[in-house]
């Protein structure tokens, strides 16, 4: 390919970043960066990047898209290795993004934006309000992903829950129209706005997934309120027990910030608590990082070396959890979507297993718990 394009962040940016690919095929080599503005780190990590290729590919343009361009294209335009700073639509157009051409399964973008005002966030800034694909294009993009070998569908968006006219009919509309599509998994979602259609679906319908990623930020209810999130540490946990009693093979994981300002030891610590009352087996956990323009920025801010060690804990947590999780798998079965390798996939459960022996790739082949290895299961078709 003459275009390579290097994704930063969420599983939006990999749709996203697929179909600035496609678009750009054929046309002369470049190199994009699709870079992500949710922390400092990840800005720092693109910029690193950047440097990095331009040694390694000199003469090759680089240019540089993405939620940093938004919030920073000042400080990338001036890096002397950037060719361009382009806004990602320019590249990508307006249609829904899909990503996973070939792959077993496929990033679907169906909304994009946020019109909330989380203190700490800047995808407001970057990525403007909230909008939602029509029903129908949402449902071609599916469809033509199982048509090129995808067997699963994930919907993707910045605040997946403010889809309208609404996530659950969305989901409904999806599993009516693409009968061939055997599995749909959501991925982050606000906990404060399952409602209750959609919790049907989700405890109900074979075809989604029983996993999901919540977007839980704080297990403090005074951090959240400072946060400006819209739900209870109580109502995370509510969700979590009702779902696990719908379906005991639930799965779930959330994003959480450590250090985030006006943070106690106290208020960690039911952060702490809450990978339990949760039972968090899949942790997305980082130091908060103030970013500029935001609320939280002007708050009194916890020295980042703290910040940093309270994220370390919470991904031990975590870590233990999932390793519980994991041995108390053994012996069990799942049908497991094979990855393209044919040497690994993942369970409904999002359990990644590693297999005995090579699987056809992009199938899904039931297989029994033999053993653990670090985070991944070990498995044998059966």
């Amino acid at each position: 390919m003459s275009v390579d394009v290097i994704d930063f962040g969420c599983r939006l940016n990999l749709a996203e970043g697929a179909s600035i690919a496609a678009a750009l095929r054929g046309g002369a080599p470049r190199v994009v960066i699709n870079s992500c503005a949710v922390t400092e780190e990840a800005v720092r990590q693109a910029r690193q990047s950047i440097r990095r290729i331009a040694r390694e590919r000199p003469g090759v343009p680089i240019v540089v898209t993405g939620c940093a361009v938004a919030t920073d294209g000042a400080r990338f335009a001036a890096m002397p290795e950037v060719s361009a700073v382009i806004a990602k639509d320019t590249l990508r157009g307006n249609l829904p993004a899909v990503s996973g051409a070939g792959h077993a399964r496929a990033f679907v973008e169906v909304q994009n934006g946020c019109d909330h005002e989380c203190t700490f966030c800047v995808t407001t800034l970057a990525r403007g309000p909230s909008r939602s694909y029509p029903m129908e294009h949402v449902v071609a993009a599916v469809a033509a992903a199982v048509d090129r070998g995808a067997r699963e569908a994930v919907l993707t968006g910045v605040d997946l829950t403010s889809y309208r006219p609404s996530l659950a009919e969305l989901v409904a509309a999806i599993l009516r129209a693409v009968p061939a599509l055997p599995r749909l998994r959501l991925s982050s979602l606000d906990p404060a706005e399952v409602d209750p259609a959609l919790f049907r679906l989700l405890a109900e319908e074979p075809r989604v997934m029983p996993h999901v990623h919540l977007s839980l930020q704080s297990g403090d209810p005074l951090i959240l309120k400072r946060m400006r999130r819209r739900h209870t540490p109580e109502q995370a946990a509510d969700l979590v027990r009702r779902l696990k009693r719908a379906r005991p093979n639930f799965a779930f994981g959330a994003d959480l910030i450590a250090g985030f300002p006006t943070e106690t030891e106290a208020m960690h610590a039911n952060s702490l608590a809450a990978t339990d009352a949760c039972d968090i087996v899949f942790a997305h956990v980082f130091p908060y990082s103030p970013r500029p323009s935001t609320a939280a920025a002007r708050m009194p801010q916890v020295p980042r070396d703290v910040g940093r060690r309270r994220a370390a804990e919470l991904r031990k947590a975590a870590a233990r959890r999932a390793a519980t999780w994991h041995a108390n798998l053994l012996g069990s079965q799942h049908d497991v979507l094979v990855e393209r390798s044919g040497l690994s996939g993942h369970a409904p459960n999002f359990a990644t297993m590693g297999f005995t022996e090579r699987q056809a790739p992009l199938t899904i082949v039931r297989a029994q718990v033999t053993g653990v290895a670090g985070d991944r299961l070990i498995g044998t078709a059966v």
